[in-house]
């Protein structure tokens, strides 16, 4: 029998291509597949300079890139971006806030580009399109005609529904995708799923040169002076972060056990974090605690807070415990404050005072104003709580550093505007100084009795006319006819209108209710500053 030789190395088409440039160098080029971001071609690019060996290393360059294209598409795992990153978020160590923070970066901005796309075909050129897409819209628009609605329900559109406009994604967030990519990245080498990460290749964009801006001294004070007139609570809260630079969670987080009046030191131990509406009582952010030492100013400020506190609850029947919260809504200060309602009403209270400023740099008007006292930089961050040993203070407060040493407590205390004096009765300054709607009908109500166009004994109108007659709500009406009760104007008896009270009485006579009833209860029963603390 016959034996007939196979056919060995049938020729076989080349793939990748070798082209010689104009200058003699070689570009090695080879088809890695499609770009899962632009949707286009991807290929492996390298130029070889020219030579006598040239050619040689082209061919080694070629061959390289094709062993990388074997190796994503064959890798140790067929395990995809989108599982990659569900079991590394599901086994983070980091606080409940932070993952969802991480869960709602990488379900808007990775996942829709990559999530499909297997662990081991990712690779620097990959990355550095999302990143290029991520800096040309944060919204990712396909169709730049589109409208930002106001509300995604059903209504009728007007100045707030505005046509779209390509926004950027900070660099700061995009390094923060980064850093989540390369942490999963980094559990996949451990867990064999791929050989080596891509992530240290890739190029995210340069970190964002750090801009705080600090109130300044005299819109600081402004600040001080309408959170006290607001009330006391609210303005102590406000005087602590200015003195201590403490975080807004670390503030609803402070119990009265973590606060010494004697050695006049404030020990930061927990923070609330918030995730939408829940909250929860965790560590510091850098998982630390840290003691701050405060002025006499801040400790005798501490003393009338705690004081108010006491009288609470001793109206109610209860002990404040050394677990209450130092800032709460409830009397006994069994419940925190929600860092994000501190946000909103130190916002409002400033738009009100026009400056353009938020909570957080309150934290950067202590930082300067220490540093600008002579404190070392080193004693200003262990009062911040930063990491590095001052490193990240140095480089966020780089324009305010110099050099002392000074004690930061009075040093900061020299610096500080002075604390208002105790906010003067409401009752009485409405009197001279109305400023909402129902204050200024009681002053009109008022000056007709006292000029007797309403006579003593006489009915007033009802709140119901009162609206219609001055052009305000009936409930306007209403608190209008209570302010002139404090004033000891009328007489109100339920089911029945309210009665202009004699002279003899008490127009222009010390300030006597019925019993129970308080004159500066009731002023703060009407002041809706007061009803929103």
């Amino acid at each position: 029998m016959l034996l007939v030789a196979k056919a060995t190395n049938p020729r076989k088409r080349q793939q990748g291509s070798i082209d010689e440039l104009p200058s003699g160098a070689l570009r090695v080029r080879v088809y890695a597949g499609t770009d899962p971001i632009t949707k286009r071609r991807h290929d492996l690019v390298e130029v070889i300079p020219a030579g006598p060996n040239a050619w040689d290393h082209a061919d080694e360059a070629r061959r390289r890139f094709l062993a990388e294209i074997k190796q994503r598409r064959n890798p140790r795992t067929s395990a995809t971006i989108n599982q990659l990153l569900d079991r590394y978020l599901d086994q983070h160590q980091g606080g409940k806030s932070t993952v969802t923070g991480y869960s709602e970066y990488v379900d808007k901005h990775v996942r829709p580009f990559i999530g499909k796309t297997k662990v081991g075909e990712i690779d620097a050129d990959i990355l550095d399109s999302l990143y290029a897409e991520l800096q040309r819209c944060r919204d990712h628009c396909k169709d730049r005609r589109q409208v930002h609605h106001r509300t995604p329900r059903p209504h009728e559109c007007d100045e707030r529904c505005r046509p779209h406009s390509c926004r950027p994604l900070g660099n700061a967030t995009i390094r923060k995708i980064h850093y989540i990519l390369s942490g999963a990245y980094k559990r996949a080498v451990r867990w064999r799923w791929v050989a080596t990460s891509p992530m240290d290749q890739a190029e995210p964009p340069p970190v964002p040169s750090p801009d705080p801006q600090p109130p300044t001294p005299d819109e600081a004070a402004r600040l001080i002076t309408e959170a006290f007139r607001l009330d006391p609570d609210w303005g102590m809260l406000v005087w602590l972060t200015m003195v201590t630079g403490a975080r807004r969670g670390e503030l609803c987080g402070l119990r009265w056990r973590h606060v010494d009046l004697e050695r006049s030191v404030v020990t930061v131990r927990r923070a609330i974090a918030q995730d939408g509406t829940a909250t929860e009582e965790k560590d510091t952010k850098t998982h630390q605690r840290r003691h701050v030492t405060i002025d006499p100013g801040t400790v005798a400020a501490l003393v009338e807070h705690r004081q108010r506190c006491e009288e609470r609850c001793a109206a109610l029947g209860l002990d404040l415990s050394p677990d209450a919260f130092v800032f709460s809504l409830l009397p006994d200060g069994s419940t925190h404050l929600k860092p994000s309602s501190l946000t909103q009403r130190y916002s409002r209270m400033a738009d009100r005072l026009g400056i353009d400023t938020h909570l957080h740099n309150l934290r950067h008007y202590s930082a300067t104003e220490l540093i600008a006292a002579g404190v070392d930089v080193r004693t200003v961050a262990g009062r911040l709580g930063h990491g590095g040993g001052g490193t990240t203070t140095l480089r966020v407060y780089a324009a305010w550093v110099a050099e002392a040493d000074q004690r930061a407590a009075q040093g900061l205390a020299d610096r500080l505007p002075p604390r208002p004096d105790p906010v003067v009765d409401e009752t009485e300054r409405a009197k001279t100084n109305p400023r909402s709607p129902y204050e200024r009908l009681a002053v009109t109500l008022r000056d007709r009795i006292i000029d007797g166009s309403i006579a003593a004994g006489q009915q007033l109108p009802t709140g119901k006319q009162l609206a219609e007659e001055f052009g305000v709500a009936t409930a306007t009406a209403q608190r209008a006819v209570t302010l002139l009760q404090v004033w000891d104007m009328v007489d109100v008896s339920r089911g029945r209108r309210a009665v202009v009270r004699s002279p003899d009485r008490g127009i222009g006579c010390a300030q006597q209710t019925d019993p129970g009833v308080d004159a500066r209860g009731a002023a703060r029963h009407l002041s809706p500053d007061r009803k929103r603390s």
